[in-house]
């Protein structure tokens, strides 16, 4: 019987350390986060709809996040579902005075089209996603995200920007994985409908837990490479794979259990790699084992909300 691998071994202590983690964080309103945002709608087509919403703009600080995402529904009104039904690119004008960063009010319109044509068209959004079913049997959700952002760029956007190309626009919130990009967002609102538990929503049944990629942000790159999941330095979408098949080694029918709590305790200020200061706040210190200390890539830098 062969011995098990020095990495092995260390997977094997990281395990119980993570899943500890896991429980702490996998709890109703843990932490401030905008998927408590999504739970404040009962109906499964609203929370579907307010999840892909949430997740588009989960870029920048968490508090300017939640505020954007709360004056995007606060147009929408009280069924986000039924609003995208009736939408219509005469009803643009009533996003005119919101934005966020450099996403301009006429993105989040041409968003609240795509997403109408979705629900005409398939019913939900997930029924767009999964068409044909082409991608259940596949090992991972990457052609999958590929076809769907190909797909969502392909429907009308004429109605909302004329003749003019969105750069980025409404294209940022599709991004694909042959881009090289880690398609974070994606990754995040699959996250939240595909898994069930205390935080997810579990929504879909297309696409299995085991199916997902991790959603690549800076937090997760500084705990991910403290911790000796990945040896990549570059964030990307090879970097999210490749973290997320380490995590496989430990849950493999679901590898972004983890995600919740390492992405908090990041956000928390808790790991200390590549910062000045020690790890003695993270829970994981005892099992985290960077070889260099070298600082996050630049290109990461942006905090998940």
């Amino acid at each position: 019987m062969s011995r098990p691998s020095a990495r092995d071994a260390a997977l094997a202590t990281l395990a119980p350390a993570l899943d500890l983690a896991y429980a702490g964080f996998n709890l109703s309103h843990s932490t401030r986060d905008p998927i408590w945002t999504v739970r404040r709608f009962a109906d499964p087509a609203d929370q579907e709809v307010v999840a892909f919403i949430a997740a588009a703009l989960a870029f920048g600080r968490v508090q300017s996040v939640l505020q954007t995402v709360d004056a995007v529904l606060g147009v929408m009104g009280p069924s986000p579902a039924a609003f995208l039904r009736a939408f219509t690119p005469a009803d643009a004008t009533r996003f005119d005075t919101l934005g966020h960063r450099w996403i301009r009010s006429r993105d989040l319109a041409a968003l609240a089209w795509q997403l109408h044509q979705m629900l005409r068209d398939h019913a939900s959004i997930e029924g767009f996603f999964a068409e044909g079913g082409r991608h259940a049997g596949d090992e991972t959700v990457e052609a999958a995200l590929e076809s769907f952002s190909r797909r969502a760029m392909a429907l009308d956007l004429a109605a909302i920007y004329g003749r003019a190309r969105p750069v980025p626009g409404v294209g940022y919130f599709f991004s694909r994985p042959s881009s090289g990009g880690a398609c974070k967002r994606l990754n995040l609102f699959l996250r939240w409908v595909v898994r069930r538990d205390a935080v997810d929503l579990g929504l879909w049944s297309s696409v299995r837990p085991a199916q997902l990629i991790v959603p690549l942000d800076t937090h997760i790159i500084r705990v991910g490479r403290c911790l000796g999941l990945t040896r990549r330095v570059s964030p990307g979408w090879k970097m999210a794979v490749d973290i997320t098949a380490t995590l496989r080694r430990l849950a493999p029918e679901d590898p972004v259990r983890y995600d919740f709590a390492m992405c908090h305790l990041g956000m928390m200020g808790a790991c200390g790699f590549g910062t000045t200061h020690s790890n003695a706040q993270c829970p994981l210190h005892a099992v985290c084992r960077p070889k260099t200390r070298t600082s996050t890539p630049k290109t990461a830098k942006g905090a998940r909300a």
